[in-house]
């Protein structure tokens, strides 16, 4: 398998303050992978800091390849990586059409056709919402169009941050359903996610990231299973 991505002694944070510290970890081609932790651990710091919201104070970040520690967030995802943010960050008063467009930003000819089709295809229920503003749908149609506007880039790297977040469990198992739609398409997935039995279900490894720092690693399963694991995130 082919390395997607890999993260080299990052350190990150905002001012002078430093919240992710000589974090490494990769992720192969077509590889489901979880970041666990409590809140505060540094986990939307991370992906922030993978999309260049925020830049690192130290270490390198190589996708495919290229060392695209240095890039600014367009070239990030021109890349190839699609980030879809804590919450959605919808843009609420255009149409789910109008925020499918705005993931295509760099080339809105292609959406029109067979791009838009296979957003809709994934999510039927964007295609009847088309005409509605974002701030009218459901949670977990929001989610979802925050999904499909990412996918609308075509991205080979998709970074999910709390796509759980805020959801009754009957929305959280549709959105699930959904991404294992993408997992059998073939990308890449980075997840971020509280709900530590979704995450490790639905990942092939994980990485557990405490006060900045990754402290364990491993197969899903083998996670399930860690006392550690059990006991400060199972509540076991």
């Amino acid at each position: 398998m082919n390395q997607v991505l890999q993260v080299k002694d990052l350190s990150s944070g905002y001012g002078k303050v430093t919240i992710l510290r000589d974090i490494n970890f990769q992720i192969e081609e077509n590889e489901i992978v979880a970041i666990i932790g409590s809140n505060g651990a540094g986990k939307t710091t991370l992906l922030k800091t993978i999309s260049k919201l925020i830049s690192p104070f130290a270490g390198e970040i190589v996708f495919e390849g290229q060392n695209i520690t240095k890039y600014p967030p367009h070239l990030i995802s021109q890349a190839g990586i699609a980030h879809v943010p804590e919450g959605g960050k919808l843009f609420i008063n255009m149409t789910v059409y109008e925020n499918l467009l705005m993931g295509t930003y760099r080339n809105r000819k292609k959406i029109k056709e067979d791009v838009l089709e296979e957003i809709y295809e994934i999510f039927p229920i964007l295609k009847k919402r088309e005409k509605q503003l974002a701030k009218t749908l459901s949670g977990g149609e929001k989610q979802m169009l925050s999904i499909g506007r990412s996918l609308a880039s075509q991205p080979r790297f998709l970074m999910l941050d709390e796509p759980s977040q805020g959801l009754a469990p009957k929305l959280v198992d549709d959105i699930y359903q959904k991404l294992s739609i993408l997992k059998k398409k073939g990308i890449t997935i980075l997840l971020i996610e509280q709900n530590i039995n979704y995450a490790l279900q639905f990942a092939e490894r994980a990485y557990v990231l405490e006060n900045g720092k990754i402290v364990m690693e491993g197969n899903s399963k083998e996670l399930l299973g860690n006392e550690h694991v059990k006991k400060h995130y199972l509540g076991i």
